[in-house]
């Protein structure tokens, strides 16, 4: 064979690789809604920066008649590439080349992705497409995932990862997206679970569609398994460029610096306006985190999971931050098992990628109620706290109206080591309400008193004028500075600046307990 016949025989075998399960298989793939696994990459990466690893790889599996049945690339593509100019790792799960289900060689493939995004410190971005382990290969398949998963684990909080489910996902393959950073979904076409909806119909007579136990809805809005849902894969995939211009690629690194136009002493007058007089009444806290933010851009995460906390990214003055608020339109803000354990990840995912946290607080308390006690709201809301005082990243927090009782501790308070603690006039640190301190303190005066309403409201405005306000706390220094609503974003800035160079560490330990 002369080398023009060798190089015809390389061209062959790469495009018998790009073919995966074939033209039909490619054509059911379309007319479902999805794209390829090659076409996901592509769309993924800026433009002729992928270079494919093991593209030649086969299974090495002899059974069922498997040994007859060998396509390059065994079902799944791997390789690097750029998104804005930056390194990044990628595997590609390809439905079309069985199932897209896991062998060892498919493993292997995987693993010496991650390896080399672990050595390089570059983020990993899997496409998650399969149907699950290979079943001809027995226990070696579910060694592979095995492997994976440890891999996941030990790269946590080194390189960032991000899984993008695109079709099915069950059984054990489900964990490695579970240990990653975050996870997208696509409405329609992708569906995550342990057990799917024929074995819960044997099993427990339970009947439901696959959408329902595992779709995108259920997973960003109950049981918030999944970060972000898209309409579309190829929105799914913007959403992901998005992401990752947040992040740093790695944990030794700073978040990437974006140049902005935005005037960091731009104020807006509107804001001291944005706190109701009436301390009942609710205000949508993103009106305040837009507003700050600059070009009024924000990115948030699991908007529709545990509504009554927010959290997300932005940038001030073109440096990127994360932010936790409360929400006062739902739930009045109150703290509960989910959104602290939402909260409580995320602030973990800032400080493992020096990312600083910005928090702002309007929090009347923990949610009251017998489920959430039964739940573990102790344990949940002690998980947030934990995640807080365990940062070292820079902290600044913003006291806007309610800070009451232990929610007040968790939110990032002083005492918590946060950095820069601000509040608005509005702001009400006490350990409880006026009312519910009013019906504590005078219940015998009230028992006895001839009008106990006008006697109540009057004990309500004294504690008011005397306890819920900034002042006491600002006098004890637990609040640094109180500050006009319209300066919040130069204010943030300035304190953004300020801990720059900060400097923080935790005692020696191999990890602490956090309350699981």
């Amino acid at each position: 064979m002369d080398a023009d016949d060798k190089r015809k025989e390389l061209q062959r075998r790469h495009l018998e690789a790009e073919e995966g399960g074939g033209k039909e298989r490619i054509e059911r793939q379309h007319k479902a809604g999805k794209l390829t696994a090659r076409e996901r990459i592509h769309q993924l990466l800026d433009e002729n920066t992928f270079e494919e690893i093991d593209k030649f790889v086969v299974h090495r599996c002899t059974h069922l008649g498997m040994e007859k049945k060998k396509i390059p690339g065994d079902g799944v593509i791997t390789g690097y590439g750029k998104i804005e100019g930056r390194l990044v790792y990628l595997f590609s799960q390809d439905f079309t080349v069985f199932g897209g289900s896991l062998s060892e060689t498919y493993a292997a493939k995987i693993c010496k992705i991650q390896d080399l995004a672990m050595k390089m410190g570059a983020p990993v971005i899997g496409f998650n497409d399969s149907g699950g382990a290979r079943i001809q290969e027995g226990v070696v398949s579910l060694a592979g995932y095995a492997d994976i998963f440890l891999r996941n684990t030990l790269a946590s909080g080194v390189i960032p990862q991000i899984s993008a489910i695109m079709g099915p996902c069950a059984g054990g393959a489900v964990y490695s997206p579970a240990l990653t950073d975050f996870t997208f979904m696509v409405h329609k076409t992708s569906y995550m679970f342990i057990t799917g909806p024929d074995v819960l119909k044997a099993v427990t007579q339970e009947e439901v569609t696959k959408s329902e136990l595992g779709g995108a809805t259920t997973h960003t809005t109950i049981s918030g398994v999944a970060h972000f849902a898209a309409q579309s894969e190829e929105e799914c995939l913007s959403q992901i460029r998005e992401l990752l211009s947040f992040l740093p690629s790695n944990n030794m690194e700073d978040p990437p610096y974006q140049e902005s136009a935005d005037d960091p002493d731009r104020v807006d007058p509107q804001l001291d306006e944005l706190v109701p007089s009436d301390p009942n009444q609710p205000y949508d806290i993103k009106e305040l985190i837009v507003s700050v933010m600059d070009e009024h851009q924000f990115f948030e995460v699991q908007p529709k999971f545990a509504e009554n906390i927010v959290v997300g990214f932005a940038r001030l003055n073109g440096f990127p931050v994360g932010i936790v608020a409360n929400q006062p339109a739902v739930l009045a803000g109150t703290l509960d098992i989910n959104s602290s354990l939402k909260a409580a990840r995320f602030v973990r995912f800032c400080d493992c990628f020096n990312i600083p946290l910005i928090t702002f607080e309007d929090v009347p308390g923990f949610l009251p109620g017998i489920r959430q006690e039964h739940g573990g709201i102790i344990r949940s809301g002690a998980k947030l706290l934990y995640a807080f005082a365990e940062a070292t990243v820079p902290k600044i927090t913003v006291i806007t109206r309610k800070a009451y009782g232990g929610a007040y501790c968790v939110m990032a308070s002083k005492h918590l080591r946060t950095d820069v603690n601000y509040a608005f006039p509005t702001a009400e640190i006490a350990v409880m309400g006026p009312q519910g301190a009013v019906e504590i303190l005078y219940r015998k005066e009230l028992e006895e008193s001839s009008d106990p309403e006008k006697f109540k409201q009057e004990k309500v405005e004294e504690f008011r004028k005397t306890y819920a306000n900034p002042y006491i706390a600002a006098e004890r220094g637990y609040v640094d500075e109180i500050i006009e609503p319209r300066q919040t974003r130069t204010k943030l800035i300035r304190a953004l600046e300020m801990t720059a160079n900060k400097r923080d560490t935790n005692p020696p330990k191999k990890h602490g307990n956090i309350p699981l």
